[in-house]
């Protein structure tokens, strides 16, 4: 046991190996610790539009909401431009005070309602945090400006203050929330795909590129850089098609919410598993298999920055930054889109191809200025019988 002990401790993987599993723990606890810090602090970076289309109380119910929500207010005229920039990710909420708000508030038996729009298409906390600000909403509406409204519409009537001020508190309370969710997640497991995605596809791409970087060492002497490097990249396309192939497949199977068709999410993980494929590997060609040390730094920083847990709009400007530059950002982003609805994923794409082909230049480059290593001649042997 002691000689078996002796002979692994010898050996530089047996090293690699323990360096590795320690740097994974390292790594991630900065990344994640450093990352997630202050989240909870930054509730007032969400954005929420108030459309009124009262032209009575909903002035003063939108006035009060503009100004006392910890949130980023801002007022729209438009209910279908508010959607949009909904749609887009662009808001996080939408309230919208229908335009018969006052006259079904004032009615003795008539039921108010303020409508909230929630977007789905986000990480799960979007819908949390907004379920709450929404039932926030319409307590401060009850409370505060809609008893005041009535019991000013009251008074002005010719009724006693002691009437106007009770029929008012009876009418306060009669303002209902109506929340209504677009592009709506089928279940937790549907809401956990993106990330799961992006999971798979970046670990994969990581341990295909080491395995290929090692096959490239073992063939340098008797094949060349360019070869090797072309090789490669065939063999990364082909991965790339039959990975995303499976995954998607495997997505379809178990029932996965595809709400715009199959192919969309098929050719969109095929380029977003190729992005991550080439940006995996340019670490290789720059450093060799020390490289993996940045494909951790890598993973763990795409996880927390993608938006596929926490909502981007609730990390530090640094990490807001550092995901604006990694192709996890757009890879979910462009994911929901297509799983759960939203606008076409042709922005992401487009930012996906521009990072994958700044990736394999860099990797070009890499190529170019490493040495090629010598070619092994086999020696020649002298054949007993020839010489005399």
């Amino acid at each position: 046991m002691k000689n078996a002990l002796q002979a692994f401790m010898k050996r530089p993987t047996t090293w690699v190996g323990l360096i590795t599993a320690i740097m994974f723990q390292v790594i991630f606890s900065v990344i994640w610790m450093t990352g997630y810090n202050g989240v909870t602090d930054r509730i007032d970076q969400l954005k929420i539009a108030v459309v009124n289309e009262d032209k009575q109380m909903g002035q003063q119910i939108a006035t009060g909401l503009l100004e006392n929500l910890p949130f980023q207010m801002s007022q729209i005229d438009s209910v279908d431009e508010a959607k949009q920039q909904l749609n887009a990710r662009e808001l996080q909420m939408l309230v919208v005070v229908p335009a018969d708000f006052t006259q079904k508030a004032s009615a003795a038996d008539g039921t108010a309602s303020i409508s909230y729009f929630i977007n789905e298409s986000n990480p799960a906390l979007i819908k949390s945090i907004m379920s709450g600000a929404a039932a926030q909403i319409t307590a401060q509406i009850n409370g505060q400006a809609v008893a005041g409204g009535i019991q000013t519409v009251l008074g002005n009537m010719n009724m006693p203050a002691d009437q106007a001020a009770s029929a008012a508190q009876g009418l306060a309370q009669r303002v209902m929330s109506d929340i209504q969710s677009t592009n709506v997640v089928k279940g937790m497991n549907n809401q956990m795909v993106p990330m799961m995605m992006v999971l798979a596809s970046y670990v994969g791409a990581m341990i295909m590129g080491m395995n290929f970087e090692q096959s490239s060492m073992a063939v340098s002497g008797a094949v060349s850089r360019w070869h090797r490097f072309g090789v490669r990249s065939i063999l990364n396309v082909i991965a790339a098609v039959v990975v995303s192939l499976v995954g998607s497949t495997l997505l379809a199977s178990f029932g996965g919410q595809i709400a715009h068709g199959f192919l969309h999410i098929w050719f969109f993980q095929l380029l977003f598993v190729l992005t991550f494929i080439f940006v995996s590997q340019l670490f290789l060609y720059l450093f060799g298999m020390a490289g993996m040390l940045f494909n951790i730094i890598l993973l763990s920083a795409q996880l927390v920055t993608s938006g596929a847990i926490v909502p981007r709009e609730l990390l530090s400007d640094f990490y807001i930054k550092l995901g604006d530059a990694l192709p996890a950002t757009y890879a979910v982003e462009g994911t929901m889109n297509i799983l759960f609805g939203g606008p076409a994923a042709t922005s992401d794409a487009l930012k996906l191809s521009l990072i994958a082909v700044v990736a394999i230049v860099i990797s070009m480059l890499a190529v170019a200025i490493k040495k090629q290593p010598l070619q092994q001649h086999q020696p020649k042997v002298a054949v007993a019988g020839h010489k005399r």
